[in-house]
């Protein structure tokens, strides 16, 4: 049988940052597959829309309202909601960034991007190791971005922690392999997303995003899914330790 089975069925997901952008296409992807989906995020309107947008495709939904840092208050509340259901995908998404030149980052910037970004998906994946080694299985999927591969001009702890995340997943993959545990990444470059709205109306912008994008074209969310339902599904069951660069080219383009 060389059809790889991409479904998700009976799979319970958890998605960080689910109810915008990246993590939202993700969620609504992994319920399309036929998973159930424990989104996380913190604003409750946002949480609410979501959880209905999975409910149409049939699936079981819930939510946890919460600052990813709060890492206590989202393992307690995963805890009741899975009931001693394994977890069988945890996907890391939630992070932020702050567009300041090296010179002129403060400490509460530093600290702010690298708590959100990288030490929330190392406790998170902690958490979600624990429960996957019980069943000796798992997949956990961490969204780092093309700046943990290459330079970018403004943006630097942004791109540490995003740089991290690509090593943390290659230590993790060998560390948790044993117990059958994927641990992966992917490098989104620039989505259509509302956090990239605004910088997406400026046309300059845009041509120097295109200059160094070999597809010549901004991404389109449901064009990312496809990398986090492989990772997710048996079709990815030999994969681990990789970051999968979804970027129309730009990592091999380069500036």
């Amino acid at each position: 049988m060389y059809l790889p089975n991409f479904r998700l069925d009976s799979q319970l997901a958890v998605v960080t940052g689910a109810t915008k952008g990246i993590g939202r296409a993700i969620a609504l992807s992994y319920a399309q597959s036929g998973a159930d989906v424990i989104i996380i995020a913190r604003n409750k309107e946002d949480l609410e829309s979501t959880k209905n947008e999975i409910e149409a495709y049939g699936q079981r939904v819930w939510s946890v309202q919460a600052d990813v840092n709060q890492y206590q208050l989202i393992t307690e509340e995963v805890d009741k909601l899975r009931a001693g259901r394994p977890i069988d995908i945890w996907v890391n998404n939630a992070g932020m960034n702050i567009r300041s030149l090296a010179e002129n980052v403060t400490e509460e910037e530093w600290e702010t991007i690298v708590s959100t970004n990288m030490k929330s998906a190392f406790f998170l994946a902690q958490y979600a190791a624990k429960t996957m080694k019980e069943v000796k299985r798992g997949k956990i999927i961490n969204i780092s971005s093309v700046g943990g591969h290459t330079a970018l001009r403004t943006g630097v702890v942004y791109a540490m922690t995003k740089s991290s995340l690509i090593q943390m997943t290659k230590n993790l993959a060998l560390e948790w392999g044993p117990y059958q545990i994927n641990v992966n990444a992917i490098g989104p470059w620039y989505f259509e997303t509302a956090l990239t709205e605004q910088l997406l109306k400026n046309e300059d912008y845009v041509a120097d995003i295109l200059d160094r994008t070999p597809l010549k074209r901004i991404g389109k969310l449901e064009e990312i899914t496809g990398a986090a339902v492989f990772l997710a599904s048996e079709a990815g069951n030999y994969m681990t330790g990789q970051t999968l660069f979804v970027d129309g080219g730009m990592t091999i383009y380069g500036f």
